[in-house]
């Protein structure tokens, strides 16, 4: 249900080839890739084969160089398909790990893992939450004690998408812990490096084809020139970085909300029920109007927060509101969705009951809603 102003021709060509791919590639191998818990490296090559990898990054790093929109088009495909637990991790590597590369790396560094990760050689990941610390950054205890020319690296993250996959890690840890989050530094760090250990590919509630980690430090030693921009200004950097994480949830759970409402009326128009179509009960339709109402609004927000983003101008609680809103939309949508499919929603063969696992954890990562509220009030 897109407005007009922000989506171009070339979005929608874009659009095409999302849909394509995840209809060729994806779909048709999502039950396997559930079961093993994992999706095989040879899908992100794929994508980056049909230009889905760091849409946005500048061509000079192997990218596109295109502008926001193309990366919530990716999230709305990916999200319409129903392919949430295969996909979004590539999501996280275009839109998350990725920015914070280009914007505070070094020349180096950018020319070392951009272009490789453009085309799906190499796979990135972002390691924040830790097993006493997921929303409250300020609580992270990894610690990089600098060494000579060297960060030796000590602690545990938990819940670490594309975990099993990563190649490189953007950690988040201490270098100054006396300082609190201003004492916060980010460090890139090779998973071939001595010291790092993968655990669990962690079993989920939903997203279940998203390997999804616990990662170990023990004396982990990286060169000092790892350093992602400067030391002690990691927390403001992840501030600065943390609006866009959450528009592109808001993004997924709007377009969440979208797909349950359109599959919920195609089922209720062909359901029967005591003699009648269940779309022809007063009230399946009161519950999808409401639906319906609700997805516009967010659409208009959310609309409106992607055209700042593309300006660089979104805020911390602009960001903090469409996710809150939008994630929180994604749930009751789901619900109610599933509730009008009767038996059949809690039938793993309908895609509104995979849909209703899968959009659980938008409440909770990225930020919990909870902390959406405190950002929110922050501003009132």
């Amino acid at each position: 249900m897109p407005f007009d102003p922000i989506y171009t021709t070339e979005h929608e060509l874009f659009r095409e080839t999302c849909r394509r791919f995840l209809t060729e590639e994806v779909v048709p191998f999502q039950a396997a890739w559930e079961k093993a818990g994992i999706v095989p490296r040879e899908l992100w090559k794929k994508a980056a084969e049909v230009g889905l990898l760091l849409p946005t990054t500048a061509e000079e790093y192997g990218g596109a160089g295109a502008d926001f929109g193309f990366c919530a088009v990716f999230c709305e495909e990916v999200m319409a398909a129903n392919a949430a637990g295969a996909a979004l991790g590539m999501a996280l590597h275009n839109d998350i790990c990725a920015p914070y590369i280009e914007k505070y790396g070094t020349e180096e560094q950018k020319q070392r893992w951009l272009p490789a990760m453009a085309k799906g050689d190499v796979i990135s990941a972002i390691a924040m939450s830790e097993p006493a610390a997921g929303s409250d950054l300020q609580g992270v205890k990894t610690r990089a004690v600098r060494d000579g020319d060297e960060y030796v690296i000590t602690g545990q993250k938990t819940f670490i998408t594309n975990g099993q996959h990563a190649d490189v890690i953007i950690l988040v840890c201490k270098t100054d812990p006396e300082r609190g989050a201003k004492g916060t530094s980010l460090i890139l760090v090779e998973t071939d490096r001595p010291g790092f250990a993968r655990g669990r590919n962690l079993d989920k509630l939903g997203m279940k084809a998203q390997d999804t980690s616990e990662l170990f430090f023990d004396n982990v030693r990286v060169p000092a020139s790892n350093l992602l921009g400067e030391e002690n200004q990691g927390f403001r950097y992840l501030m600065e970085q943390l609006p866009r994480e959450r528009l592109q949830a808001a993004i997924q759970g709007l377009a969440a909300a979208e797909a349950a409402l359109e599959w919920t009326v195609a089922y209720t128009r062909e359901r029967e029920a005591f003699g009648q179509k269940v779309f022809d009960f007063q009230n399946t339709q009161f519950k999808l109007a409401d639906i319906k109402t609700e997805c516009l609004v967010a659409r208009a927000f959310v609309e409106k927060c992607i055209a700042l983003q593309a300006e660089d101008k979104l805020t911390q609680e602009m960001g903090a509101a469409a996710k809150l809103y939008c994630s929180e939309l994604q749930g009751r949508a789901t619900d109610e969705c599933l509730q009008l499919h009767g038996g059949y929603g809690f039938m793993a063969e309908y895609p509104i009951t995979k849909l209703y696992a899968d959009s659980r954890v938008n409440r909770i990562y990225a930020g919990s809603s909870e902390i959406m509220r405190l950002i929110v009030a922050r501003s009132l």
